[in-house]
């Protein structure tokens, strides 16, 4: 494609409402990067569970339709406008969720720049973005893998590392074994890490022993694993990734050791629920709020991701016609790692 004179691009699109059986193959056309804007042909691109939520409605029932969703996508630049420098035409880019987010604090303009809503996302054959808003990737990971770095793997290293400081010989508790868990379990064993991981599947915590994690634990069978990870690691926990929300949230509590912190990331067991926070007051723990990250900290865990060579866990790539069945096995929850679509 690249080279070639491009009218429209396959697109798929949230239109006429919302829920999976909304989501559509479209054409939309394929315009010129204008100045400071670079044309990205669309080579992977990898789900979080907030494209699902977004594609269903329940992420933000008033976002403007038609809506192409999908945050994360990895490609190649081929055609970059006037006055762009950060990147040239081949090289091989991802996006950033947060598309006007260089460093720093958030602000009002980063969280409302963000792709797969409010902005239009990345499952599109051809994208047109600022150049501010793509980074280059490792070398050595192929386009699926590169894919998954931009929300989930810059969650999981702003959690332990940009805003939790985790270090060498700290204990770090994971939930489950999704996109988020898994790279903060491979993140916090780079850095030194011992890791406890829980799952409803003990087939899944086998593998998560596999890949370093230093305990296990069955929530499913133990249902109160708070307590249980507070014991293994003797006073508490020092930084658990907390992907549950509200219906977790009191077990992450009872985990982290006092003057601890805990990385608030998603709400997969629910946005709200009567919670005892005294715990959090009496013992001094720390709940910090995670919105994926800046550029600033992509480009760092890029760095480290070339320099140990670590690659990502994907479960599951579906071909681009697929993208609907893409989604429906990633809200099954069957998967370890991450799903992505090969454009």
């Amino acid at each position: 494609m690249t080279g070639e004179p491009t009218t429209t691009a396959r697109v798929f699109q949230i239109e006429g409402g919302f829920g999976l059986d909304k989501l559509s193959l479209a054409e939309r056309a394929a315009r010129e990067p204008g100045p400071g804007e670079v044309a990205v042909r669309v080579r992977a691109v990898a789900l979080n569970y907030r494209d699902l939520l977004m594609v269903r409605g329940h992420y933000n029932p008033r976002q403007p339709l038609p809506l192409i969703p999908c945050s994360d996508g990895a490609g190649e630049v081929v055609a970059v406008g006037p006055g762009v420098t950060r990147v040239k035409v081949g090289d091989r880019v991802a996006s950033m969720f947060a598309q006007d987010w260089p460093s720093g604090q958030p602000n009002k303009a980063a969280l409302s720049s963000t792709l797969g809503g409010p902005r239009d996302g990345m499952l599109a054959e051809r994208v047109v973005l600022p150049e501010r808003g793509v980074a280059p990737v490792p070398a050595h990971l192929e386009d699926a893998e590169a894919a998954t770095l931009p929300c989930a793997a810059l969650t999981a290293w702003s959690a332990l590392v940009t805003l939790g400081g985790v270090t060498a010989g700290d204990t770090v508790l994971v939930q489950g074994t999704g996109g988020v868990s898994i790279f903060a379990l491979q993140f916090a064993c780079l850095l030194g890490a011992r890791v406890i991981a829980t799952s409803s599947s003990d087939a899944k915590l086998e593998r998560a022993r596999a890949m370093g994690a230093w305990r296990t634990i069955n929530y499913r069978t133990t249902p109160d694993w708070g307590k249980v990870a507070r014991k293994l690691s003797g006073d508490g926990v020092d930084h658990v990734v907390e992907v549950g929300g509200a219906g977790t949230l009191q077990q992450s509590i009872r985990a982290v050791r006092p003057g601890g912190q805990i990385s608030l990331i998603g709400v997969l067991a629910g946005g709200a629920s009567e919670l005892n926070m005294t715990p959090v007051l009496m013992q001094q723990i720390r709940v910090q709020g995670v919105l994926v990250g800046h550029r600033e900290g992509f480009e760092a865990m890029c760095r480290a991701i070339g320099q140990h060579a670590l690659r990502p866990v994907i479960d599951r790539v579906f071909p681009f016609s697929e993208a609907r069945a893409a989604l429906e096995h990633l809200a099954s929850g069957r998967h370890f790692g991450k799903v992505c679509i090969s454009i």
